[in-house]
């Protein structure tokens, strides 16, 4: 299969990728840093040698970016899964945030999702098979504490993410929305998760991977993961 991950160098999309590799697919990677994403392609290429990597530096979250990232996958092959899971998160309650943080959440969490999948989509639809994965937060589905801009930006994407599915329903492509809790990640650097307090990115990976293998008449639409023990 042709699978296409954003924000692949590190955490959920690394993970993702990870578990497509070791089925032998051609992958097609995207990630802002270079240095981080070429380790990230190496690695794969090196444990997974029935799979293909093709990556590209970018920032997806500019649409002439996001296009030519666009344009390099579909040179190759036509998707079979998306994976939109390009994003950043920065803490703060609205009325005392930095200015400009909403911008940025903005910019990096919905528009990278949006560009791309308006670039890449409609061949989806075209081929008339394929899903298409968001990974959003459960910062998407209620405000908590320091959530500000970023559960703002996380509750555009759900949004987005609906209106997919509902335009994409009879074209026989899927549309998952994936609403993880605290994932291990470097948004929690330094957090000591020696008692498997929050989840791994390797979980997120697992559920996305399993709906891959079901039957062409069903989607699950939403995935809901919280650690054990609940929120933090």
């Amino acid at each position: 299969m042709n699978i296409v991950i954003t924000g692949a160098a590190r955490g959920i999309g690394k993970a993702i990728a990870e578990k497509f590799a070791n089925e032998g697919s051609t992958l097609f990677l995207c990630a802002r840093n270079k240095m981080i994403l070429d380790e990230t392609s190496f690695t794969l290429s090196e444990r997974f040698k029935n799979c293909t990597v093709h990556q590209m530096v970018a920032d997806i979250s500019i649409k002439e970016q996001a296009n030519a990232f666009g344009e390099f996958c579909l040179a190759i092959a036509t998707p079979d899964i998306l994976v939109n899971n390009a994003g950043s998160f920065v803490p703060g309650n609205i009325l005392e945030e930095a200015d400009g943080n909403l911008e940025t959440m903005i910019t990096n969490n919905l528009y990278s999702a949006y560009f791309i999948s308006r670039k890449l989509a409609p061949q989806m639809k075209e081929k008339g098979r394929g899903h298409i994965f968001n990974i959003c937060s459960i910062a998407a589905l209620k405000s908590y504490e320091n959530g500000g801009s970023y559960s703002i930006s996380k509750f555009a994407m759900n949004g987005l993410s609906q209106n997919l599915r509902h335009e994409l329903m009879s074209s026989g492509v899927k549309v998952t929305t994936v609403f993880p809790g605290a994932v291990f990640t470097d948004s929690w650097a330094g957090f000591d998760n020696s008692n498997s307090r929050i989840m791994e990115a390797s979980d997120v990976a697992n559920m996305v991977f399993a709906c891959t293998k079901l039957s062409p008449s069903a989607v699950p639409e939403e995935i809901v993961l919280r650690p054990q023990l609940g929120d933090l």
